[in-house]
Order: C-alpha cells, then structure tokens, then sequence
C-alpha cells in the first residue's frame, strides 16, 4: 500500500512541474475546459435560480387550484376557429359554479383586461396592471397584507371603490406617504387605498408586487366583463382531501349541464389545473437544461481535444526523459500516473477556474437584480469538479498509455 501511495505522490509530482515549466501550453489547455465548465454551470445555475423563483412563487398556492374560462393557456386539440366561437366565462357561470358544485372550498371570479393608468394627485403611473376579482383570491392565492387589509365579502359583492395595491405598486406611488386611506384615480374613477399587499418578489412578470387589486362587481357597472375583448375565469380551489379528478369530472358534468350541451357536443370551455401549468413549466426548465448541455458540451468537448492534444506533444517532447526514467527501473504504471495526473490537474483547475467565474457572475446579479436570488447550489459545484476530472481523465488516457508502453532504448534514441 506505501508503495503505491508513493507511486502516486511521485506521480503528482512529476505531473506539477511539468505544468510550471510549460506555462503557456498549460493556460492554453486550461482555456478549454474552463470555457466548457463556465458554460455548463453558469447554464444549469441560470435554470436552477429561474427554476427556484417560480417554486417560490407557487409556494403556499394549492397545487389542485383549477381554472374554468374559455381560452387554453397551454398545447390543445381544438381548432382555433372553435376555440373562437366559445362563450365568455362572466359572472353568471361563476355564481354557478360557487352555489352547484360541491367540495369547493373557495371560488372566485376575475377579469384580465388592459393596462390601466393609475393616479394619485400630481403623480401618475401608465400600464399598471389592475386586476378585477373577487374577494376570495386573497384567500386562493396565499395573499399577504403588510399594511390595512383586504376588501371583504361585501365590498366585493356591492362593487365598492376600493383598491389593494402591490408592494412596489405602492412604493412607486406613494414614496414615503402613508397609502392606506388615500384616494387614487383608475379607470377616471376615484378608489380608496384599503390594503398593500406584502414583498412578493422574484422576476414573475404577473407577480402582484406591481398589480392593483379592485372588486370585480365595481368594474362591472362600466365595462363589459362578458364581451371576448378581456379574459376572464373562474379560479376554484377544492377542499383538502377530495379526489382531484372526480371534482374535475363533477365540475364538467355541471357546467356542460349548465351551458345545455349535448353528449356529442364537444366542451366549449376549458379547465385547467395549476399542477397542469407546474408540469408544463417543468418541462421547460427540463428542455432548457438540455439545450444547456448540448451547446456546452461542444465547448468542453473542444477542451478535453485541446488537453489530449497537448498531451501528444507532452509525450513526444519528454521521449527522451521517459527512456531514461524506464532505463532506471521506473515502472509503466509510474510514467502512465505521472501523465494521467498532468491530464487530470489540468482539467480540474480549468473546471475550478470556470466554477469560480460562475460564482463571480452569481455575485454581481445578486447584486445588480433586485428581487431575484441567483444561486450556484452545491450539487451544481460536484457536477463541474465530476465533468473536469473525467474530462481529464478520457483525454490523457490515450497519451498516457502510449508513452507507458514506449521501450527505453528506442525512446532515448528518438529522444536524441
């Protein structure tokens, strides 16, 4: 056993000075693989963090939380021309759906309509998203208030101008002035300030810390909510413990019942899940992992050539030296270590190099991009030092056993 710790300490050593009397070859090699590494790691560290945040946003939402409306938000097999003709999902479905089907632990209705402008005395904010719903999403969504409340039941259900307001939303509105009580102007209407809604965060582009939240009853008196200009649907969330897919056949069988649809007659609204939505973007944090991986693998694929190719001429330079030390008993499995090592070091501090530029960019867009956390987790830190080594490893391989199989005379004379 001391002997073949020996070995590989000789081995090593060999190794390391061959690397600081060939400088230049040696960054050259680096260069390679570092790019490589850099460019997997910063990959899956982007996917993981994007991948991290839109968990985070989901967290505390039930994951059976449905969505009854008339458009499809992902892949389907019905035509666009049908999908046109099919009746806006308005108030009067929801009053349904919250009175006739069972095992609903809350219901509410909302409408996704344009941009709005929102005012409060000189100050004046564009493209502000106001969303009209129900009183019962502060519930379904796992809202959280940080200043006054939320509009209650009857609020909602008289249609009373009142507004909640995001986290950033009031920021940008108010700057240090107390919100709650003030008046604001939307829709050319006077709403009162009621509630702020708690730091959200993260980089989704519907998160409430810039939204504006509004009775759904008020927008109604002026805006058509039943016309297929704006979007609207049925958010409903099941009691804990029901069987998801007989409530989702319940809830077909009701509204196609509702609606008087035939038996051949196909549905003319949609329901989706939310774990439907979670699937799906998974499949796309899957996908963009793998295109990571295929456009990275090019680079390190180029790297573990540049090292094997440095390693040829390591080899052939050092002909000479490699007869002399066989000549003096060195065994092969010595000179194959001695070249194996200089391959595998190479490879693995190109790998560090790269991982430490990826912690170097996790830290400046933590620092430059507020309310998104990049992360380089420790399973992302394994996976780079894994891909060095055997990187490493597969590209002097070859090297390393041809020049442990040369014989010492003719490599002291080819040396000469």
């Amino acid at each position: 056993m001391l002997v073949y710790l020996r070995l590989f300490k000789e081995s090593f050593s060999f190794a390391l000075n061959a690397l600081r009397n060939n400088k230049l070859r040696t960054f050259l090699s680096l260069l390679g693989v570092t790019v490589g590494v850099f460019s997997i790691i910063a990959v899956l560290a982007a996917v993981d963090s994007l991948d991290q945040s839109i968990k985070g946003q989901l967290e505390g939402i039930d994951k059976n939380t449905m969505y009854l409306t008339r458009v499809s938000f992902g892949p389907t097999d019905v035509p666009v021309w049908k999908r046109e003709s099919f009746p806006q999902t308005d108030y009067d479905d929801f009053e349904f759906v919250k009175k006739n089907v069972a095992n609903v632990e809350a219901c509410a209705y909302a409408v996704m309509a344009k941009p709005e402008t929102i005012k409060y005395q000189d100050k004046t904010l564009s493209n502000v998203n106001i969303t009209p719903v129900s009183n019962e999403v502060y519930e379904i969504d796992n809202l959280k208030i940080h200043k006054g409340r939320f509009y209650n039941e009857r609020e909602s259900n008289i249609g009373s101008p009142v507004v909640v307001l995001g986290y950033d939303l009031a920021e940008n509105l108010f700057e240090n002035e107390e919100p709650i009580g003030k008046v604001v102007r939307i829709y050319g209407r006077k709403l009162t300030v009621v509630g702020v809604l708690g730091k959200f965060g993260g980089i989704n582009m519907d998160s409430p810390d810039e939204k504006g939240f509004v009775p759904v009853n008020f927008v109604r008196r002026f805006m058509n909510t039943a016309s297929k200009s704006v979007l609207s649907l049925i958010i409903i969330k099941p009691e804990t413990g029901v069987d998801v897919n007989a409530f989702e056949n319940v809830l077909r069988e009701k509204f196609r019942n509702y609606r008087g649809l035939k038996p051949e007659d196909i549905d003319n609204f949609f329901i989706l899940k939310l774990s439907g939505q979670i699937e799906f973007i998974n499949a796309i944090i899957g996908f963009l992992n793998t295109v990571g991986w295929i456009i990275s693998g090019f680079s390190l694929l180029v790297g573990g050539f540049g090292i094997a190719n440095i390693m040829f001429v390591s080899v052939k330079e050092r002909t000479n030296l490699i007869g002399i030390q066989k000549s003096l008993g060195a065994k092969n499995k010595f000179i194959l270590f001695q070249f194996l090592f200089e391959s595998i070091i190479l490879a693995v501090i190109g790998g560090l190099v790269g991982l430490f530029l990826v912690w170097i960019c996790v830290l400046i867009g933590n620092t430059l991009v507020e309310d998104f956390e990049f992360i380089l987790s420790f399973g992302n830190i394994v996976l780079a030092l894994s891909l060095s080594t055997i990187i490493g490893l597969i590209s002097g391989i070859i090297p390393a056993i041809s020049a442990s199989r040369l014989d010492p005379v003719e490599a002291i004379r080819t040396g000469m």
